[in-house]
């Protein structure tokens, strides 16, 4: 870059005359592995989504730069002693972007919101733990008839269904985080643009221009303002890999969270401590359209699903960086012990392909029955596509013919979602809270928006209703293993990898701390000029 002198004379005038706020503005490139289909909290389904809202807004806890769960706008709490009620007491200096103070009437609205109906919030079912929750989503109770009220304008009571050993952890979730009721009923759904925003997190939103970057600004009125070094995010959303690791390494991006599998040779030999390999808590599989013939016959996911060779997928197509799945749940997670691996798990190669024989026979598939033909769809990746091409690959020896459909992040998660046609689809899911429960939940019958296979199975159901009712944890912890089980017979999905997160982290960027949540706030951040 060309070095112009009279910049540098006009940069030391300015430290001289004491104007360093305005020369040294410090400014933070972060990578998303895509663009977000909403900046609405009680709407967001996405990773991506999350990460900026939780840079944007604080909810009653909050993570700290290693992903523990701690206080936010919530300076501490109490619990009664049968665990189902919450008492939360505000910060005296907890603000709006605009100066207003939070209120734990700002709360009571945003949950009420959350839980109305009429939102189409899809992510509301993970705080069904609230009392009437569940009835009040489904339209059969009143929103205010949910059980969150505020004592006073600093004290929130939060009453629960029953105990929930999770639930404070629940709230660090982007569903936890509130919205400014003020300008929700001033611009309605326009309340999310950058001209109208209004959040009470560390940043707020400058700017949102769709395929180039969103611009977020440091938050004066945040609790930790003097502590937030970095003033301006610019938060570049690139689906292809490659192109973000060119970015990265161009020094145009400070930090990327994932890599281009097929490259990991490369980036271990030449980026070293640049790249930041660490266990998540996540699992990686494949979802089948279980009300779709021939995908809603149980014999036809089993096959499918055992003769996936997940050890050949973690080392040759994902570089070593994911571990292979025989569980839906990850082991490591909390209040579980070991996952229900599926029934085959230690079955030998030969012997998982010869009983998928027998199963797809029975159904009419396979050598010598007819041609199934799979529609494999994926959001644009790299490593989503040489992961699918794989599964082509070890399907076809069975008189399978796969077809693959590609589209972008957003197109393809609201195709999920909304219930559109497919029959295989790529998806993935990373812990909200370190409990079996928040990955279980996933699966049951009346999850409309997160159960994109359709399942529906009563004995699940009702075991997942007896977990959620259960105080003891080790009684609870077995029962959840029992609908696990369950699932891992029925296979509405193919668990295949559990997730290792996979950064890519400048040497400028320090406060950027590996955890199983891969949570990485952007106030805990600090880029060396």
């Amino acid at each position: 870059m060309f070095h112009h002198p009279f910049r540098s004379v006009c940069a030391v005038v300015a430290l001289g005359l004491g104007l360093t706020a305005a020369s040294a503005e410090t400014v933070y490139n972060r990578g998303a592995q895509g663009e977000p289909e909403t900046l609405d909290p009680q709407k967001t389904s996405t990773v991506v989504e999350s990460d900026l809202l939780l840079d944007l807004y604080e909810g009653l806890v909050t993570y700290d730069a290693k992903a523990n769960v701690v206080p936010g706008v919530a300076e501490s709490w109490t619990v009664n002693d049968d665990g189902t009620v919450y008492r939360f007491k505000l910060r005296d200096n907890a603000k709006w972007s605009n100066g207003d103070p939070v209120t734990a009437n700002d709360f009571v609205f945003s949950f009420r919101r959350l839980m109305n109906p009429e939102t189409g919030a899809k992510y509301a079912n993970v705080l069904y733990t609230i009392k009437n929750g569940e009835k009040v989503n489904k339209g059969q109770a009143k929103v205010e008839e949910l059980g969150v009220k505020a004592i006073d304008d600093k004290t929130l009571e939060i009453a629960l269904e029953t105990p929930a050993p999770y639930f404070v952890a629940q709230l660090a979730h982007q569903t936890g985080i509130p919205v400014h009721p003020a300008s929700v009923q001033k611009y309605g759904k326009d309340f999310v643009k950058a001209e109208n925003w209004v959040s009470n997190g560390a940043y707020t939103l400058k700017s949102f221009s769709p395929n180039d970057k969103i611009v977020l600004v440091k938050n004066p009125n945040y609790r930790e303002a003097a502590a937030t070094k970095v003033d301006t995010v610019n938060v570049f959303g690139i689906e292809d890999r490659s192109a973000a690791l060119r970015r990265f390494q161009a020094g145009e991006l400070d930090t990327y969270g994932d890599v281009p599998t097929d490259q990991i040779k490369f980036i271990r030999e030449n980026l070293k401590t640049k790249f930041r390999l660490a266990p998540y808590l996540g699992t990686y599989y494949f979802v089948f359209n279980t009300k779709k013939p021939p995908f809603d016959d149980v014999r036809v996911r089993q096959a499918l699903s055992m003769v996936v060779d997940r050890e050949f997928l973690a080392e040759d197509i994902w570089g070593g960086t994911m571990i292979p799945a025989y569980s839906f749940v990850p082991p490591g997670i909390g209040n579980y012990g070991e996952p229900a691996f599926a029934s085959w798990k230690d079955m030998s190669p030969i012997e998982r392909e010869d009983k998928a024989k027998e199963l797809l026979k029975a159904a009419g598939y396979g050598p010598g029955g007819k041609k199934l033909t799979v529609e494999i769809r994926y959001n644009t990746s790299e490593n989503h596509k040489n992961t699918s091409v794989a599964l082509a690959n070890m399907w076809k020896p069975f008189n399978v013919d796969v077809k693959l459909v590609n589209t972008d992040l957003k197109t393809h998660y609201a195709i999920l979602r909304d219930k559109g046609d497919f029959d295989v689809a790529r998806a993935g899911w990373i812990a909200d809270y370190s409990d079996p429960q928040n990955f279980l939940f996933l699966a049951e019958s009346d999850n409309k928006g997160l159960n994109y296979a359709n399942y529906a199975n009563p004995d699940y159901d009702a075991l997942m209703k007896k977990a959620a009712s259960e105080k003891d944890l080790t009684a609870r912890a077995a029962i959840l293993k029992d609908a696990e089980a369950i699932f891992m017979r029925d296979q509405p999905y193919i668990p295949l990898l559990y997730y290792g997160s996979k950064n890519l982290v400048s040497d400028k960027v320090s406060g950027f701390e590996t955890n199983v949540l891969d949570r990485h706030l952007s106030r805990f951040i600090t880029i060396k000029p």
